[in-house]
């Protein structure tokens, strides 16, 4: 009797776990790692044209007469200057020599991509205004 018990544990405790994974919980938990993150200086990016990314690069922020400005990048590739706009675009280059383009791609969070660099930001979330 008792091996057989000790055989149907298993079994009790899968039937117990609900497998289907909650996509908005695993989003918001996400997100919150994201803002984490930023709050602690590391975002994600994709520099030189990497197609995957990771969360290596830095943000400073930088405010002078002209507004915010963010720093982004790795020491070993380099950085890039990003002006926060209050017009609603988000953030532009203050670098000048290449535009950034900003795109929305989910709740809270914008990809700035600059030649061939790609940086992940939280949307509207900190740096002395909206992004």
């Amino acid at each position: 009797m008792r091996i057989i018990g000790l055989a149907a544990l298993p079994l009790l405790l899968l039937a117990a776990c609900d497998r289907t994974p909650d996509n908005a919980r695993l989003a918001e938990t996400e997100a919150k790692q994201a803002r984490d993150a930023a709050n602690d200086g590391r975002i994600e990016c994709a520099l030189e044209g990497a197609k995957l990314f990771d969360r290596t690069c830095t943000v400073e922020e930088m405010i002078g007469e002209g507004g915010t400005i963010l720093v982004v990048g790795r020491a070993d590739v380099g950085y890039r200057r990003l002006q926060i706009t209050t017009d609603g675009r988000g953030v532009i280059s203050a670098d000048g020599s290449e535009p950034a383009a900003v795109t929305i791609i989910g709740e809270g969070m914008i990809e700035v991509a600059v030649g061939g660099d790609r940086y992940r930001l939280p949307h509207g979330y900190r740096w002395g205004g909206l992004i």
